[in-house]
């Protein structure tokens, strides 16, 4: 008899054991944030089964790190609850779906970020500069209230009052680029994050590439005047402010601390970052 196991993020729309199990009568359900042993959980499976992930882009990255390297004998489906939902708006262009959908071509293959010495795998994006400012911030609204965060007004009163930007030294596949005044350095994969914004429009995950956008030199005011445009890729017209960069590996120095986020997943005090194409990442690991 065909099997289903749903591994759900609690912290994740409302990602219940009990609601799954009502739509799902009969599925084994696994916590993802107190699963310890993946090996377990896969034990049994064939490819008869199916793995449904039940969260957001946060959940896929958790799952795709803590399972890097493991057979996963399976389909894997994915049901988007989050609040970003940035992958299955790339993937299958909405943020919300009736029913999971398949995901086991884009779990593979994927490029990987070293920050402070550890690698982990990502999906859509890293982000440096204000994007992870703004995770930083709205970690901490979160301990506080229940309420849905507002990322775009976060990034607002980053820009005209809060977030001050740096000096940035950029290398692409070995060559050097300089530049001041940086607002944006994140390193893409996939076209979207942050909740929608497209800083890379031209790439794709089905590339063996990552692509950086740099948002540089201008002041707050025209900062501002541009920024929204990211959410439709026209940013890169720009091009006194915006560049961007695409290469097998990517790194990127601050010449001041910073919070990184990793598909949502935020780091903090962070200097640099090293990002490679899934080629490369494959040689690596």
């Amino acid at each position: 008899m065909e099997k289903t196991v749903v591994l759900y993020n609690p912290l994740s729309g409302n990602c219940t054991e009990e609601a799954i199990k009502q739509g799902l009568p009969g599925c084994e359900c696994y916590d993802v944030t107190k699963i310890s042993d993946y090996a377990a959980v896969f034990s049994g499976l064939t490819s008869e089964d199916s793995l449904i992930l039940c969260g957001g882009d946060g959940t896929l990255n958790r799952f795709v790190n803590d399972t890097d390297g493991m057979e996963i004998p399976c389909k894997i489906l994915y049901y988007p609850v989050g609040t970003g939902n940035d992958f299955a708006f790339d993937v299958i262009g909405s943020k919300t779906s009736e029913k999971p959908f398949p995901v086991n071509e884009y779990l593979k293959n994927l490029p990987a970020v070293t920050v402070k010495g550890k690698t982990y795998r990502f999906l859509n994006g890293v982000g440096f500069g204000i994007d992870g400012y703004c995770c930083e911030v709205g970690d901490e609204l979160r301990k506080k209230s229940d309420k849905p965060v507002n990322y775009t007004m976060i990034a607002i009163k980053g820009l005209l009052f809060h977030y001050k930007p740096t000096n940035a030294k950029i290398t692409v596949d070995g060559k050097e680029y300089l530049y001041q005044k940086v607002w944006l350095a994140p390193a893409m994969f996939g076209r979207y994050y942050g909740g929608g914004m497209m800083p890379t429009p031209g790439q794709t995950r089905r590339d063996d590439t990552v692509s950086t956008l740099v948002f540089y030199g201008s002041g707050k005011l025209k900062t501002l005047m541009i920024f929204p445009s990211i959410f439709t890729g026209k940013h890169v017209a720009h091009k006194e402010s915006v560049a961007v960069l695409t290469g097998k590996e990517i790194s990127v120095e601050f010449d001041s601390p910073r919070a990184i986020q990793i598909d949502g997943e935020t780091i903090l005090g962070v200097t640099s970052y090293r990002a490679v194409a899934p080629g490369l990442a494959s040689m690596e690991n």
